[in-house]
């Protein structure tokens, strides 16, 4: 028996089995490369679903954190620390929002949404719409959000008035945003649904709609944001402001740390003092990692990287791959459509071979790789592809 397989049966008699069998016993990172704890190297083209922003173990992540722990870990939402401030004042910037926005730190996007939902409640509005295909978390909130029936009905009834339209559908959206709807949530990129992009023409559309009927706008970025796509935040290709953004993931580097943006004065008084809070939210050793990981994008150009390095996935639709019907995304937020070869297999063959990637869908693999990937790295998956996908069909 490796040490991986007595692991995971020991991973099953301690473990609550929310996550289903895990896949492998992970040791170490450096970079862009796992290893397991039998030493068998993969190059994580998932990293953590979006998290590590600078891959594995990048040396400005890692003296901030470092020092910052020497310093201080937690100091209660009684105080504040200068890293939580600067951080705030950080996103502001790049989010390009207006005077008298604000940050409210959580730790996780699940957390941010529900920030959301209780600052749309401030509304004096309870209806809320979001897009078939939708994911923005697992509490009982953010699920009502969530559009997926098998997430959503074990754990009903949830909150009411929750209402779906299929994305970039101008009609539906339209019909469904009037005078008693309090917030839309939209992800400029639903991850979970295959990476499936909502168009700026729709975007402009939500902006106009929600302002014309007093509706919170509300972007969730937490699996498009800090970069993945190319720009700091996804919706900034559209040319639009929303009145509220979330953020999690790729934020601090894999530090847990969730973040709702709200943009102007009159939505950031929404909620008062008292109406919402949290014990490790803002933390300074979250918010030291999150200067660390903005300041290491800006230094090394990483927006441009994931520029660059994401358009490799641009090529494949010429290159005929047997079995690749179609690619999606933008940046580093990509999907590979497969034709005749079950995503799950092609998971499997793909980390047989070394790389590790995500069947997001029964037909489509979901790549996120850090934002530090190089071009040499990406084509080695790529040039790999053909030999897995053949490897998966052979055994399904």
């Amino acid at each position: 028996m490796t040490i991986g397989s007595d692991l995971l049966q020991r991973y099953s008699g301690a473990m609550v089995q929310v996550f289903g069998q895990p896949q492998l016993v992970l040791a170490t990172g450096h970079g862009c490369w796992v290893t397991d704890v039998d030493g068998k190297r993969y190059l994580d083209l998932l990293s953590g679903i979006a998290v590590n922003a600078l891959g594995h173990g990048h040396p400005a992540l890692v003296q901030a954190v470092a020092k910052q722990a020497e310093q201080a870990i937690h100091i209660s939402n009684f105080f504040t620390s200068e890293p939580a401030i600067l951080l705030a004042e950080r996103l502001l910037a790049i989010s390009a929002a207006p005077a008298g926005s604000g940050v409210f730190f959580a730790n996780s996007g699940t957390e941010a949404i529900e920030a959301a939902i209780k600052l749309s409640r401030r509304t004096g509005r309870t209806r809320l719409v979001a897009l078939e295909g939708s994911f923005h978390g697992r509490s009982t909130g953010a699920v009502a959000l969530t559009h997926k029936a098998a997430y959503r009905e074990p754990f009903e009834p949830l909150i009411p008035d929750v209402s779906f339209v299929p994305p970039n559908d101008e009609a539906a959206l339209s019909a469904v945003i009037d005078d008693r709807t309090a917030a839309l949530f939209i992800e400029p990129i639903q991850g979970e649904a295959g990476v499936r992009e909502v168009s700026a023409d729709y975007l402009r559309l939500a902006r106009e709609l929600t302002s014309r009927h007093g509706a919170l706008l509300v972007l969730d970025e937490i699996q498009t944001g800090i970069g993945r796509t190319g720009r700091w935040f996804a919706h900034q290709a559209a040319g639009i402001v929303p009145d509220a953004m979330t953020l999690a993931k790729g934020l601090a580097g894999g530090v847990p740390i969730g973040a709702l943006v709200t943009f102007g004065r009159r939505i950031t008084g929404l909620l008062a003092a008292g109406q919402h809070g949290t014990t490790f939210g803002g933390n300074p050793l979250a918010c030291a990692a999150g200067l660390a990981v903005l300041d290491t994008i800006e230094r090394e150009d990483l927006l441009g990287n994931a520029l660059r390095v994401g358009s490799i996935l641009d090529d494949l639709d010429s290159l005929d791959v047997a079995g690749v019907a179609a690619t999606r995304g933008r940046g580093l937020l990509r999907a590979i459509e497969l034709s005749g070869t079950p995503a799950p297999a092609a998971m499997a063959a793909a980390r047989e071979a070394g790389f590790i990637v995500n069947a997001v869908t029964p037909t489509a693999l979901r790549l996120a790789p850090p934002l530090v990937i190089s071009e040499g790295e990406l084509t080695s998956f790529v040039d790999a592809l053909p030999a897995i996908l053949e490897a998966a069909r052979s055994v399904t």
